[in-house]
């Protein structure tokens, strides 16, 4: 099979490259960078240009992967790659669903409205912008011809997020000698995280088998607490769990999901725990194969160790915030410890 891959040198874009050439298809990146799998072929182009892919546009492709976010890239890789490749397997995300409420959600739940710019004005577009550009997919290559790939949490080794490592490489290095470890009281929370692996081999499936519509890929529902569990268990840790109320976090300061001085993965608001819970039924039976969470948890700690720095890379308390927390907590009421 020759595949053309639309952003081949990051992450997921990178996993699919190197699966691909390791099942022997010929592969070409399109990518602003140099860096590639090894055999791969790259074309240099910014795709904020509008000529970016007429090099490509002149082959002869099987199938593409995209994984882009802007509608106007997308908008004009349909444009000029219509003609030129046979199937075209968008990777989406559950973020373009309107609704993050309901439980057990399948693909058939509605979208966002397609955000009518070319680029994203802020974040809170990036809903929008992925419901745009499947809505540009399915228009300029119907039926037959298109996949359109909606994940969750993509976690495992590379994930610079930080969403996936930071709690087994917490429990790893505990910021203080007693050991503790600083985690949100959320019982109901459910979590869900696909290994990027196993969502670059589905999307490989896909690029060279006959299912076509929109997929799910997302991990299976995991609770919180159970998630937090096989994170210790990767990390061999036996000290203390401190619960701290999600109220308190919340008048601490203490953010949400990712980013600078947050908890990663909780979310306090019930009206988004469906984003955690779709079914994945479909994808499954288009050949999606998850592998076990602690198997990715394993890999993230082991990923998470090999870099330099404080813990918090992208998400999640650095040492001398969640010491600092652990002294207010203890300060009032006494914690409960699971």
């Amino acid at each position: 099979m020759r595949l053309l891959v639309l952003g081949g040198t990051g992450w997921l874009g990178g996993h699919v490259a190197a699966q691909a050439l390791a099942s022997g298809h010929d592969v070409t990146c399109v990518s602003r960078r140099s860096a590639a799998a090894a055999g791969a072929h790259v074309v240099h182009a910014d795709r904020d240009r509008d000529d970016a892919l007429t090099e490509v546009a002149a082959g002869r492709w099987d199938a593409a992967v995209d994984v882009a976010t802007g509608p106007g890239q997308v908008r004009r890789a349909v444009r000029d790659l219509g003609e030129a490749v046979a199937k075209y397997v968008y990777v989406s995300s559950v973020s373009a669903y309107a609704s993050q409420h309901e439980s057990d959600a399948d693909e058939s739940a509605a979208l966002f409205e397609p955000l009518e710019a070319d680029e994203l004005a802020s974040v809170a577009d990036y809903g929008a912008a992925k419901s745009a550009c499947e809505q540009a997919v399915r228009t300029g290559f119907p039926g037959r011809r298109h996949a359109i790939v909606r994940p969750g949490l993509i976690g495992g080794p590379g994930d610079r997020s930080g969403r996936t490592g930071y709690w087994p490489r917490r429990f790893a290095h505990p910021s203080n000698p007693a050991g503790e470890v600083l985690v949100p009281d959320a019982p109901q929370l459910p979590t869900s995280v696909i290994d990027v692996r196993d969502l670059a081999a589905f999307l490989l499936t896909l690029a060279v088998g006959d299912a076509h519509g929109a997929f799910n890929a997302v991990g299976e529902p995991v609770a919180f607490f159970d998630h937090l569990a096989a994170a210790r268990e990767a990390a061999g840790h036996t000290g203390p769990v401190v619960l701290a109320g999600q109220q308190w976090l919340r008048a601490h300061e203490v953010d949400e999901w990712a980013g600078p001085r947050s908890l990663p993965l909780w979310l306090a608001d019930p009206e988004m725990y469906g984003m955690n819970t779709r079914s994945n039924a479909r994808a499954r039976a288009a050949g999606l194969v998850l592998r076990p969470l602690a198997e990715t948890l394993t890999d993230a700690l082991a990923d998470a160790l090999s870099a330099d720095g404080d813990l918090a890379r992208g998400a999640g308390l650095t040492d001398a915030e969640e010491r600092e927390l652990l002294a207010e907590l203890a300060r009032g009421r006494p914690a409960p410890r699971r």
